[in-house]
């Protein structure tokens, strides 16, 4: 099995690691692939530019992981009208922390407005997925009903992509492992703030929280592992990758 310790591609002996390897106990999450990062718009009101190019490999990783009965947990940030959440009440830190390094960003206070265009996904969501709104600051665990809807399903590991790799998804990740979910970390399907801290994040994660691995090894592994617990079966082959 391959996997990345501390940005270096290593091989690794998978049964030391069976049980974050079923598919049976595990569930996808896709954080914050909503307009309000992926908008290409000047008025996209916390622009992630970098993660624009993982959207379509995000949908057919999600694919084959359907193919493959493993649940999908779609995660987004929604703020409710008013700014009560937010800009009206203690403002999330990035607001006034980020633009140190981005500069101004114009339609910040339209971040993640419940009923906004900035809500909609840009991944697809199929019926069968499964959906956690409520997301108000870095972590897709708080603070929303994430770790509920795991337990209730019987998840052991979890398996993230989308983005910031060094925000939501690492707090995520932090959250996850702290919670003592297994923690699998994507790292063809999660984007950085910039290569440098997108490089960071992963070692991070690879060192303190779980594995860093290609989406296409994992698939790999699910394939070829024995199927323990209440997981739906395969009704069809899974579908390649992009």
């Amino acid at each position: 099995m391959k996997a990345w310790v501390y940005n270096e591609e290593r091989e690794l002996d998978a049964a030391q690691f069976a049980d974050y390897l079923n598919p049976a106990t595990t569930a996808v999450v896709s954080i914050d692939m909503h307009r309000g990062h992926l908008d290409d718009s000047p008025d996209c009101p916390c622009p992630a530019p970098r993660a624009r190019d993982v959207v379509a490999p995000i949908d057919g990783f999600h694919d084959a992981v359907r193919a493959l009965g493993v649940r999908i947990v779609h995660v987004r940030s929604v703020l409710r009208p008013g700014g009560v959440d937010d800009i009206n009440g203690i403002p999330s830190a990035w607001r006034r922390t980020f633009p140190l390094h981005v500069g101004e960003i114009p339609n910040a206070d339209a971040h993640a407005i419940e009923g906004s265009k900035w809500t909609e996904w840009v991944t697809r969501v199929e019926p069968g997925d499964m959906r956690v709104d409520g997301k108000r600051r870095l972590s897709a665990f708080y603070p929303t009903d994430l770790d509920f809807l795991l337990r209730n399903q019987r998840i052991e590991t979890v398996v993230l992509d989308g983005g910031f790799t060094d925000c939501c998804v690492l707090n995520t990740a932090f959250d996850a492992s702290n919670r003592n979910y297994r923690v699998i970390v994507l790292r063809d399907l999660v984007r950085g703030t910039d290569p440098h801290l997108e490089g960071a994040a992963l070692a991070m994660v690879s060192l303190h929280l779980g594995l860093v691995m290609d989406s296409r090894e994992l698939l790999d592994q699910w394939r070829g592992a024995p199927r323990h617990g209440s997981s739906p079966s395969p009704s069809s082959p899974s579908p390649s990758l992009p």
